[in-house]
């Protein structure tokens, strides 16, 4: 089992910048990915920013693309995603997520998610 916290979220102005964390616990290993997911109200969970911690391969959706970032922590086992130029289209809940594989259906375990409001 692996337990993801993940903490940072709040309200913040168009153009203005925040950092996610995910603190993870339990089993955690090498060889997995992990990631970030964001489900706006009324909207299906979609993939925003993803990373093998093997290789330290990175997916990114175009819509966050130059102004999200993703990074790993792997002394204290926490994930990071720095998000910059915030837009409005941003607001949504965050989960941090792990599984084998980089994808929706690929995560095997979930946080509670973080709330980010983005507001003109």
């Amino acid at each position: 089992q692996v337990q993801l916290v993940e903490s940072g979220g709040g309200s913040v102005q168009v153009g203005g910048s925040l950092r996610l964390s995910c603190a993870a616990s339990g089993n955690t290993y090498s060889g997995i990915c992990m990631g970030w997911f964001r489900q706006a109200p009324g909207k299906e969970r979609e993939e925003v920013a993803t990373m093998y911690t093997g290789s330290g391969g990175t997916y990114y959706a175009d819509s966050v693309k130059g102004r999200f970032t993703i990074s790993l922590d792997n002394a204290k086992n926490t994930l990071y995603l720095q998000m910059n130029t915030l837009k409005p289209e941003d607001t949504a809940k965050y989960y941090c997520a792990a599984g084998r594989f980089c994808s929706l259906r690929g995560m095997n375990y979930w946080g509670r998610g973080t709330l980010v409001t983005i507001s003109s």
